[in-house]
């Protein structure tokens, strides 16, 4: 497996999506963010009549290994709520209270860097290793996991070192289920199952919005998959005399792919976006844009033309849409030119019949 190709394009899927060009949160594209690989908790997506899931599945092929294992890990980002919060007076320590004593505000500048509430996300992930067939063909294997709720507080200091508030960041309790069967179909092929749930309790489902909704939600799940001994098949490309068996293979709300070097067949990711087998990302990319379907060019060139006033809301939205805003702006003309006119592959024309 090459960890570093297969590490860049899930990075990307966890990321697609995550703040759109022209990332200010105050376009219309971003107001309604998360909308990829969402799992719900169960009541909430119950109380949608089936529009929202709270479970993923996908299904796949091994092939060539009397008793496959497999390593499957589940990866997902968690929303983060941040809320900023005044002192009514500056101070060099602490305040009384531990960091309670502030009041929250919309806006807070310090030393010319505004701070203000929204979104961000933290990443998770869940790992499973070495996951026999010959104990997985009886009965699906259901394993549960937790993350706690939790906050977190960051001091906010001026140049001089005195406190002038805080970030308050809070998350909710997930729990996620991971259920896993392997099927044998003939000599030395399975069927793999594994199924991504999100089992988090939620009251009042029928009462609340999407927005809240997400707090408990599993936002851009997928799964990889690594396979120690066999080798994936293809559900894109399958050999002829498999294509009835990969057929029968029913994967919701995700789409696997093989990944890694050409022709490797040990990794597969299960995307909640499609892709093609053995994506990858650029190498004249300078870092993540949170849009693959875009063109790395053109978002930067988009970029470099915003007014003052569309930067300063870009750098205030999310550190990681400043970082594209610093990391744009820092690149050199040389680096601008590799992403332009690039050539990947060349290929003869078909000859028109005569």
């Amino acid at each position: 497996m090459n960890v570093g190709i297969v590490d860049q394009i899930a990075r990307a899927v966890l990321y697609e999506g995550y703040m759109l060009y022209p990332y200010r949160s105050s376009s219309v594209k971003n107001k309604q963010r998360w909308n990829f690989g969402v799992l719900y908790p169960p009541a909430y997506a119950e109380a949608q009549s089936g529009a929202d899931a709270s479970m993923s599945q996908t299904e796949c092929l091994v092939a060539g290994a009397v008793i496959p294992a497999l390593e499957v890990r589940v990866r997902f980002l968690q929303l983060v709520e941040r809320s900023i919060g005044k002192f009514a007076t500056a101070a060099r320590d602490l305040p009384d209270g531990g960091g309670t004593g502030f009041n929250l505000v919309e806006r807070l500048e310090i030393d010319g860097k505004a701070f203000q509430p929204g979104q961000e996300a933290v990443e998770r992930e869940i790992s499973l290793h070495l996951l026999y067939g010959d104990s997985l063909t009886l009965e699906p294997t259901l394993r549960q996991f937790s993350f706690p709720a939790g906050t977190q507080v960051e001091m906010l200091r001026s140049q001089d070192g005195s406190i002038h508030g805080v970030i308050v960041r809070e998350h909710k309790e997930l729990n996620i289920g991971v259920e896993f069967v392997a099927h044998s179909h003939g000599s030395d092929l399975f069927r793999v199952t594994v199924r991504t749930k999100n089992l988090t309790p939620f009251a009042m489902a029928d009462q609340v919005s999407r927005d809240q909704a997400l707090a408990s939600s599993l936002l851009s799940a997928h799964v990889v998959l690594g396979a120690k001994t066999g080798k994936f098949i293809s559900l894109l490309e399958p050999p002829e005399d498999l294509k009835t068996q990969v057929a029968a293979c029913n994967n919701i709300g995700t789409w696997p792919v093989l990944v890694g070097n050409a022709d490797e067949k040990d990794t597969l990711l299960s995307s909640p976006i499609i892709l093609y087998d053995y994506p990858q990302i650029a190498p004249e990319s300078a870092g993540d844009l949170f849009d693959g379907t875009e063109i790395d060019e053109i978002l930067s060139l988009r970029i470099m033309t915003l007014t003052e006033d569309e930067k300063r809301e870009m750098r205030e939205s999310d550190d990681k849409t400043r970082q594209i805003l610093e990391r744009t702006e820092a690149l050199p003309p040389e680096q601008l030119m590799k992403l332009h006119g690039v050539v990947r592959a060349l290929r003869p024309l078909k000859e028109e019949a005569s």
